[in-house]
């Protein structure tokens, strides 16, 4: 993240690239639905689209805000003291709002109803586990990849989440702005308001499992001095 831009900028990217994550999300569903009466099919021209706006959205918008547009991500770079509490409860105010928005805005693109909820059952064990999976690879990618290719995280993340579409019970939402958005959508995409709270919990808990183990496995480059002074003397 780059400290130059004030909050509010800040927050203006991470409304605008949850939204035009979450209209890419929806409205490639939609529009797969429409193509196709073979669900895999269907599941593909979801993915793709996905992956390839993640690719745009990071590297244009993360020297801005940081490009989180997810409020677990955000919650780990606070826990990582990269950001404020203050400004972390804004992050996931605006990428809740872009998103909802961006469900709006595929629902309008496509002359649907805008306001719809969904009736899609995602439910169940299986589902939380793949949940805590899909969240856990996330943050794990991020953070092995700010450690080590920084410049390869856009590529990374898209990559991953492309993957995690077809690895994961769930198809990987791993994100609970874009589950909240989601939720407002009666097409391919969503999921039904009364399943979300078993999703956000699974997220949450595959975060922080992610941030314990990187904490450990990564191993932060520590300054050469410091490095030194806790050496014994021979």
């Amino acid at each position: 993240m780059n400290d130059v831009f004030p909050l509010s900028r800040r927050l203006a990217a991470e409304a605008l690239g949850t939204l035009l994550l979450v209209a890419t999300v929806v409205g490639s569903g939609i529009m797969s639905d429409k193509l196709t009466d073979d669900t895999a099919m269907a599941l593909l021209g979801n993915t793709i689209p996905t992956g390839a706006i993640l690719v745009v959205l990071i590297t244009l918008l993360g020297p801005i805000s940081g490009a989180h547009f997810n409020p677990v991500v955000t919650l780990i770079f606070a826990l990582r003291r990269s950001l404020l509490a203050g400004d972390a409860v804004a992050y996931g105010i605006a990428q809740i709002v872009g998103g909802i928005i961006g469900t709006l805005l595929a629902h309008a693109m496509f002359d649907l109803t805008l306001f719809q909820v969904s009736s899609t059952v995602r439910t169940g064990g299986g589902q939380w586990l793949a949940e805590a999976t899909a969240s856990f690879g996330l943050v794990f990618t991020i953070l092995a990849g700010i450690r080590f290719r920084q410049d390869a995280v856009p590529w990374l993340v898209a990559l991953y989440i492309t993957a995690a579409y077809w690895f994961t019970a769930s198809t990987s939402f791993a994100n609970p702005a874009v589950a909240i958005a989601r939720s407002l959508t009666d097409t391919f995409s969503g999921i039904r308001p009364v399943d979300l709270p078993g999703f956000i919990v699974a997220e949450l808990v595959g975060a922080l499992l992610a941030l314990m183990l990187a904490g450990w496995l990564l191993m932060e480059e520590r300054n050469p001095q410091t490095l030194a002074e806790t050496e014994p003397t021979p």
